[in-house]
């Protein structure tokens, strides 16, 4: 049965940081392409940044326009992502999910409607 079991979320102030994890059980997901959407009231589901497999250990990350110099992404073994959020805005306020699937990928990585798996979610409030 395939789990992805996210930590780390809370509550901190504006221009704080956070770390999320990610692992996931249930098989190998080493050539998965992994990472994080997140989700606040009322709005779509958002990319924030995912790593996609190329081959053997090594990964490519894809930081979400609005993220792009506070997170960081990264893969820890093939079936741990862990996304590294800095300096962060009361507008990354959000539900954080994380998220994995297993087909090959080339421009699709931002939409959630590719991903077949599905944590629960972990809270992120950033305070003003």
């Amino acid at each position: 049965q395939v789990q992805l079991v996210e930590s780390g979320g809370g509550l901190v102030q504006s221009g704080g940081s956070l770390r999320l994890s990610c692992a996931a059980s249930g098989r190998t997901f080493s050539t998965y392409t992994m990472g994080w959407f997140r989700q606040a009231p009322g709005k779509e589901r958002e990319f924030v940044a995912v790593t996609r497999w190329n081959s053997g250990s090594t990964y490519t990350g894809y930081i979400g326009d609005s993220m792009k110099g506070r997170f960081t992404i990264s893969r820890d073994n093939g079936n741990t992502v862990v996304l590294q959020m800095k300096s962060l805005k009361p507008e990354d306020t959000a539900v954080y999910y994380c998220a994995a699937d297993p087909r090959p990928k080339s421009n699709s990585y931002y939409s959630a409607a590719d991903y077949a798996y599905w944590g629960q979610g972990t809270q992120v409030t950033v305070s003003s």
